[in-house]
């Protein structure tokens, strides 16, 4: 099961990397190109051809776009709701041969409110979540916004990106763990 879902992934990721940057919505397969609406509606490259490129998702580095300016998004939908720029990062160590997860708190929290993730889908206390690849490519804990809204599932080392012993890994030096070992 997890050998199929990961060949699914592989091979939607090299489909993707020879399609067109954006297509047009009447050429999207989505949308109706018959509908009155068509021309009502804002075309991908008008709306996204300003913003940083990236070489992955939908081609738009969402997090250089925050740092510079272009996009100011909302990270709570009720407006009594206080936001917590949170710029902690926190090391997963629980990777087996893969090189250790560093979790940005800063990149999340500039997008959205920490009760989005907490306590529902990731615990705070350590070691209190169970986090594994599996999980995530069944759109669980982090698949739920990578591979949908976020950068896809197939860009591994944009999280797994911390190797062992590495000067990034001792910077760590006894940072707490948010998952605990596979049973």
């Amino acid at each position: 099961m997890r050998l199929l879902a990961l060949a699914l992934l592989l091979v939607s990721a090299i489909a993707f990397a020879d399609a067109p940057r954006w297509l047009a919505l009447a050429a999207d397969g989505l949308h109706d190109p018959a509908s009155p609406a068509i021309g009502l509606l804002q075309e991908p490259r008008e709306a996204l051809g300003t913003l940083p490129p990236d070489t992955a998702g939908n081609q738009v580095s969402w997090v250089e776009a925050l740092q510079r300016g272009l996009i100011q998004p909302r990270s709570a939908i009720l407006p009594e709701t206080k936001v917590n720029l949170r710029t902690t990062d926190v090391l997963l160590k629980n990777t087996g041969e893969m090189p250790m997860v560093r979790f940005p708190h800063r990149q999340h929290t500039a997008w959205l409110d920490c009760t989005n993730c907490h306590d529902e889908l990731f615990q705070q206390k350590a070691g209190a979540t169970r986090i594994n690849m599996f999980l995530i490519l069944q759109g669980e804990k982090c698949g739920l916004c990578h591979g949908a809204v976020a950068f896809p599932l197939t860009e591994c080392k944009r999280c797994h990106s911390v190797e062992r012993g590495s000067p990034e890994h001792q910077a760590f030096n006894g940072t707490l763990v948010l998952e605990r070992p596979a049973r």
